[in-house]
């Protein structure tokens, strides 16, 4: 019966919601994939063998889940598909492991789209990404005796946590459904504990995200890109992930920084965390009087940015932020000077560069605390010390060589998590 009102409720809330997806559809490009998947007809899986269907809601659970397809791939006789929500998670998906595995659209969750999409694929186990729980997926998976495992799991600190410790007694039936979380560490792992999991499926297995973030000190494709913006040679500042807000917070950084003698020549590359925000953040930095390069107008074109002139560069692309960090003197990772809850900066530690953020943090907390623990993250408290930091660093090399250092230490330490999660997936499979 409860089901069966979710499935109104879910219902009505298309009809409600379908001028917005059509406006979308229409006046953004966005929705227009993936619909076979949604209505829940994924594929035909005819192999026969064990399969892991495993969901990354958007692209950074996509990117999350690299080194655990890979390792699954590896095992004999398991077969991967991989689903997603978002268009920019489809594509991502599709880019990285849609040449060996089947990717598709994830169903919504109304009972007869999951059940359709869970007899089509017919998996052993799934494995939804952080925290991507669904009542009805859940009630059908069980029903069929199909395993549902939260791997690299967390409850979201800023918003998804206050919100499920309003509802926790609405939500602890579909938790309590779960074989297996898989906790990034013991303060999400006693979350989900208190939604409804029993203690004996709650363990404290530590982030992919370590083993994800690649120790390199050169990354493939960076060099093509600082010779397409004439970047080489250049003292470099990156902005990355950057939440609404913070692109005014950083430009008026970069002015204050400007003035400075020894930083004349700086240059900024500012990437917006979401694509649907690169005009916004164009048009601000034109409006502060700034040269634009767009990232997007370069790429793949047999076209150079004249070496002369000091343009902000806008990294408007999908799939370039590391190489725009490998550029880098100085990061730093937005959504964190406004509380949107922080943004991964494993992916810049690993690459030994000295990461700034803000306060808010939440999503991230554990990793913060162990690079603060470590020195190897300069925690600013607002946009006026931002700015501050960033040319303390930008003038003292030797310290910010040593908080990349650091900061490289505390991934290469607590990395593991992806042969741990394997380890448990396969018990689970043998038991299926």
């Amino acid at each position: 019966m409860i089901r069966f009102l979710l499935d109104i409720i879910y219902v009505l809330l298309m009809i409600a919601l379908s001028p917005l997806v059509i406006y979308r559809m229409v006046a953004q490009g966005r929705y227009r994939q993936g619909w076979a998947g949604r209505l829940g007809w994924p594929p035909v899986r005819k192999n026969g063998g064990y399969c892991v269907w495993i969901h990354a809601v958007s692209m950074g659970e996509v990117n999350a889940a690299r080194t655990l397809v890979a390792e699954l791939a590896r095992q004999d006789g398991v077969e991967i598909v991989i689903s997603s929500t978002t268009d920019t998670g489809l594509d991502r998906a599709r880019q990285v492991y849609g040449g060996n595995h089947t990717v598709f659209c994830f169903p919504w969750d109304i009972s007869w789209f999951v059940a359709r999409a869970l007899r089509r694929v017919r998996p052993d186990v799934c494995i939804m990404m952080e925290g991507e729980v669904w009542p009805n997926f859940t009630a059908q998976a069980y029903k069929m005796n199909i395993p549902v495992v939260i791997a690299n799991a967390r409850v979201g600190g800023s918003k998804g946590w206050p919100r499920y410790q309003k509802i926790a007694a609405l939500v602890r039936g579909m938790f309590s459904r779960l074989a297996l979380v898989l906790a990034q560490d013991e303060v999400h792992a006693e979350r989900f504990r208190f939604l409804g999991v029993r203690s004996e499926c709650v363990k404290v297995n530590g982030s992919l995200k370590y083993d994800t973030a690649q120790v390199v000190d050169e990354v493939a494709g960076a060099g093509e890109l600082a010779e397409a913006l004439a970047l080489k040679g250049e003292r470099i500042w990156v902005a990355g992930q950057t939440g609404p807000g913070e692109e005014a917070m950083v430009l008026d950084c970069y002015a204050e920084l400007l003035k400075c003698n020894e930083l004349k020549d700086l240059r900024l590359v500012m990437v917006p965390r979401k694509p649907e925000r690169f005009d916004e953040a164009a048009r601000l930095i034109l409006e502060r009087g700034y040269e634009l390069v767009r990232y997007s107008e370069i790429k793949g074109a047999e076209k150079f940015v004249d070496s002369f002139g000091q343009p902000v560069i806008l990294g408007d692309t999908m799939g370039d932020l590391r190489k725009f960090y490998s550029l880098a003197e100085v990061v730093f990772v937005g959504r964190s000077l406004v509380p949107m809850g922080g943004s991964d900066m494993m992916e810049v530690a690993a690459l030994a560069k000295p990461v700034v953020t803000g306060p808010y943090t939440e999503n991230f907390a554990e990793t913060v605390r162990l690079l603060v623990e470590s020195e190897g993250v300069e925690v600013v408290a607002d946009s006026v010390q931002l700015g501050v930091v960033v040319g303390e660093l930008l003038e003292d090399t030797g310290r910010a060589a040593r908080l990349g250092k650091n900061g490289r230490e505390v991934i290469i330490a607590n990395q593991g998590a992806t042969k741990r999660t394997v380890e448990a997936v396969l018990q689970l499979l043998r038991q299926a």
